[in-house]
């Protein structure tokens, strides 16, 4: 009788279509489960509060669950938008007219090699003068690129047949007169991490390596606009970690058995050995400085909010930011003229005015340095303290200034959380397990951990967040700019926090041979300042025009 009862309980699930709701409920959060997640979060509940939170939990699994079901792109911002801007800022609104350097002692080589190591301005010259072609120079960067990369890992899809053809045109509007400017016929690469049409865009990564964005970047099309030649899309570290991708680790000219560090890894390779005469990357946490630093390059982190992300592979929403490698400061600022502005897509931009001019006052500039972070022994101190000595040299008065006390390392899981939720997808479907990096500091494990990250935690690091801001805006009122050693104390996150903008230029060598560098960091929005600083540095000095062998 107990039998025939079961079967005819049994049988009545089917029909009323319940069995799955109770094999579902197995499935549930219990109170155990949430008496062993509060040792994650670093709470303590009692049984009758556990209790009572079963049925939101279980509510909210069901959330998740339901948005797992839509379809969340790469390209999909979250509604909500980090804001950059401290209380009381103001914006400036006068647009001067930008001077560039006189180049027009620009000849060309007698060895023709030579040119690639040609600053942009120069190649500029060279083209408007009609001394050589578009069509020429691209097809000499086309050469050393087949030539090295080979040796340096650092090109995932050389964009040939676009390139020539773009250099063509270039050379027919410039012998028609219809000059566009100093970037026109200038070849560049690009990170692959921007999209562009009929080619693929890769990210780095296994899961993308075949992957296909049919659109040009904004990034892209702004240079093209100019008239610039796409001419190679370079290797990044698997989705912006790092130097390694599913072809290997990219590598360093200056010493071919060491990696060019990351994430954008491949620009500043190329750059650093004459494949190209600027690339575009892109930094969220060291990404731009740290490969200009090793690979011996300039390296320009905009303002967050300066430059569009529109086609770009999105990390963190709230830290990414697209900027240059070139061979030297007013270079950055070639490309920086092109890049900045609004899209009428990307909606964490601002306008506002880019003032540049290659002169230098220094009486009438306030420039902080970190005196505490100078003062440690690291390796790179006694390049750096040349470095201050000489930007004394040159008249400026630097100021000793501190960094806001702030838990900066203890916020910095806000772009571990982001990076989790843009590559969500591949967590969930397991395909994370086709990255070639699978290390616990990788992306893998980190977007499983950050998983457990609670939202009222990363809500809370962003008002820890904020506060940091309005902390940076009182020390930045007491100084134009301050210099900073690149990798040492917490300047370059707690900055990529804050969305300040940095220019990174080498200053020497290690005892290895490989470049180091220094770090200018400027206010909000004022690239243009310290562009013009680190040019002066640059103008007085000659590590930038040294260049690895690579014969």
């Amino acid at each position: 009788m107990k039998n025939h009862s079961v079967l005819k309980l049994f049988i009545l699930l089917i029909l009323t279509g319940s069995m799955y709701s109770l094999i579902a409920q197995e499935k549930k959060i219990t109170k155990e489960n949430i008496a062993q997640a509060e040792k994650i979060i670093g709470i303590d509940f009692n049984d009758a509060e556990r209790d009572s939170m079963l049925d939101n939990l279980n509510e909210q699994l069901e959330n998740y669950q339901n948005i797992w079901k839509v379809n969340l792109a790469n390209d999909i911002p979250p509604a909500i938008s980090f804001n950059p801007i401290p209380v009381g800022f103001k914006f400036e609104k006068n647009q001067i007219p930008i001077k560039f350097s006189n180049y027009s002692y620009a000849k060309i080589p007698a060895n023709m090699d030579d040119l690639a190591y040609y600053s942009i301005g120069e190649l500029a010259h060279l083209i408007k003068t009609k001394q050589i072609t578009s069509t020429q120079l691209t097809k000499l960067f086309l050469e050393r690129l087949k030539k090295f990369s080979p040796k340096l890992h650092n090109v995932i899809t050389l964009t040939e047949e676009r390139a020539l053809a773009e250099a063509k045109k270039a050379d027919e509007e410039i012998s028609e007169g219809k000059y566009r400017g100093m970037l026109h016929g200038i070849p560049f690469g690009v990170k692959d991490l921007l999209s562009s049409k009929n080619y693929k865009t890769t990210w780095g990564a296994t899961p993308y390596k075949d992957q296909v964005i049919n659109e040009d970047a904004i990034v892209i099309k702004k240079l093209n606009e100019a008239g610039a030649v796409l001419t190679v899309k370079f290797t990044m570290g698997a989705l912006a970690w790092g130097d390694v991708w599913f072809g290997g680790m990219t590598r360093n000219p200056w010493d071919t058995t060491r990696g060019s560090s990351g994430s954008s890894a491949g620009s500043a390779s190329a750059v650093s050995a004459g494949l190209i005469p600027f690339a575009i990357g892109t930094e969220t946490w060291g990404s731009i400085v740290s490969p200009s630093t090793v690979c011996g390059v300039t390296g320009l982190r905009p303002t967050y909010g300066r430059v569009s992300r529109t086609g770009a592979m999105a990390l963190s929403w709230t830290m990414d930011k697209i900027g240059t490698l070139c061979r030297n400061t007013e270079d950055l600022a070639i490309v920086f003229n092109t890049i900045n502005g609004a899209d009428g897509v990307d909606q964490t931009l601002y306008e506002a005015p880019f003032n540049y001019s290659p002169k230098v006052d220094f009486k009438k500039l306030k420039i902080g340095y970190l005196k505490n972070d100078f003062a440690r022994k690291y390796p790179f101190h006694d390049n750096d303290s040349i470095t201050l000595k000489k930007m004394e040299e040159l008249g400026a008065q630097l100021i000793p200034i501190e960094l806001p006390d702030s838990a900066v390392n203890d916020i910095s899981f806000i772009l571990s959380a982001e990076a989790a939720a843009a590559f969500d997808e591949l967590t969930r479907s397991n395909k994370d397990d086709l990255l070639v990096r699978q290390v616990k500091n990788a992306w893998p494990n980190v977007f499983r951990s950050s998983r457990f990250i609670p939202a009222v935690e990363y809500i809370n690091a962003n008002r820890v967040r904020f506060m940091l801001i309005q902390k940076m805006q009182k020390l930045m009122e007491t100084v134009d700019l301050y210099i900073s050693p690149s990798w040492v104390g917490s300047n370059l996150l707690l900055t990529n926090l804050t969305g300040h903008p940095c220019v990174v230029v080498p200053n020497g060598f290690s005892e290895r041979g490989t470049p180091t560098s220094i770090t200018f960091i400027g206010k909000l929005f004022d690239e243009g300042t310290i562009i013009a600083v680190a040019k002066a540095y640059q103008d007085a000095t000659d590590h930038h025009k040294k260049h690895p062998k690579l014969d």
